[in-house]
């Protein structure tokens, strides 16, 4: 395998062969750091070694390319204007209130999602009423339609297919007209989801920006990162370092499994088949995101279990029939009477059954 000479050390020699069996890297470092008790002196060994070295060391083409693109998309990110305005948005509450950087990230997030994502929760929820109601509407008229469809194709002795296309476009045209007349358009029940996540991917930018002193390493960027570690609450003193407890990780992974329980607590329907594949998926999403948040800074976790806690409560709070009033919900056969009551039950109910399936 290597030039043999008298130069060499073959006890040495051995230990390096093992090395290379187990791995490549390893004899590379080896050969580096021990190259005195290998070589007596230089020679062509050393430097066939170090080729050696040299071509275990060199990443691939296809992993540089890949972890160049990575880095590139991450810096386009962090220099990105959304995150910039987020990250001196919170600088400036912190400098102005005197609070400390944990109080500053669960103030800012509150007031973040009261004064955005509230108003378009709010927004979806009129939406979703208003589509229920035309659905009802729609049952109406696809009865006339039908009965409409079946005299016009007695009448002008029309071919079955001539007649379904009537009948289709017909009540496609009156679906359109019902979403215009209450201006309930069903893309709208996504507008929160399109500002919620680039405003969760903002925040949370903004926050890896200050901890990692990025996207320029200052004096300023130092005395914020210098602020964030040792500005913390109870255990999490510093910011900058991962909770070894644990103990956000695992509350953040149970508040969203909590939101996912609720929505499907809340639904008077039975959900289908497609439904509970994909809540399962949730739940899945739910329980990988408990060791992600445990592997990054304590200051990202605790933004996003401050940003989980607050969508269950206003998912609570909008439940109420009083609330739903208030925020000008209409009022639908699916909604629920006694929304906490029966949410109370169907929580009984569920603990009740696997622990029947247990016996």
């Amino acid at each position: 395998m290597f030039p043999i000479k008298s130069m060499i050390n073959k006890s040495v020699l051995k230990e390096l062969i093992s090395y290379q069996k187990s791995h490549s890297k390893a004899l590379s470092y080896y050969c580096t750091n021990n190259k005195n008790a290998l070589f007596n002196t230089s020679g062509k060994s050393f430097m066939y070694l170090q080729q050696m070295k040299v071509s275990s060391t060199v990443p691939s083409s296809s992993d540089s390319g890949f972890l160049q693109t990575y880095s590139e998309m991450l810096k386009s990110l962090s220099e990105s204007t959304p995150v910039q305005f987020m990250q001196k948005s919170l600088i400036n509450v912190h400098d102005y209130t005197g609070l400390p950087w944990w109080a500053t990230i669960i103030c800012s997030t509150i007031l973040l999602r009261t004064t955005t994502t509230l108003p378009l929760a709010i927004y979806q929820q009129i939406i979703l009423a208003r589509l229920e109601l035309l659905k009802y509407e729609m049952n109406e008229l696809v009865k006339e339609l039908k009965k409409e469809t079946t005299i016009a194709t007695k009448m002008y002795d029309l071919d079955e297919r001539t007649a379904r296309n009537i009948y289709n476009y017909s009540l496609k045209s009156n679906w359109k007209k019902l979403i215009i007349r209450d201006n309930c358009h069903p893309f709208k029940t996504s507008i929160l989801l399109w500002v919620q996540i680039p405003l969760w991917i903002s925040v949370s930018m903004c926050l890896r920006n200050m901890i990692y002193m990025q996207p320029i390493k200052d004096s300023s960027a130092e005395i914020i990162h210098d602020q964030l570690s040792v500005q913390g609450i109870w255990w999490i003193q510093n910011l900058t370092e991962i909770d070894s407890t644990y103990i956000i990780p695992i509350t953040f992974g149970l508040i969203n499994l909590s939101l996912i329980e609720l929505s499907i607590m809340s639904k008077v329907t039975v959900p289908t088949k497609l439904q509970k594949i994909i809540t399962n998926i949730f739940r899945g999403f739910s329980i990988i995101m408990i060791p992600l948040s445990a592997s990054v800074p304590s200051a990202l976790v605790l933004y996003w279990t401050t940003s989980s806690m607050f969508g269950l409560i206003q998912n609570l709070t909008l439940m109420s029939p009083k609330v739903k009033r208030f925020c000008k919900i209409p009022l639908t056969p699916s909604e629920l009477e006694k929304p906490y009551e029966q949410l109370r039950a169907a929580m009984k109910s569920r603990i009740f059954k696997k622990n029947k399936e247990k016996c």
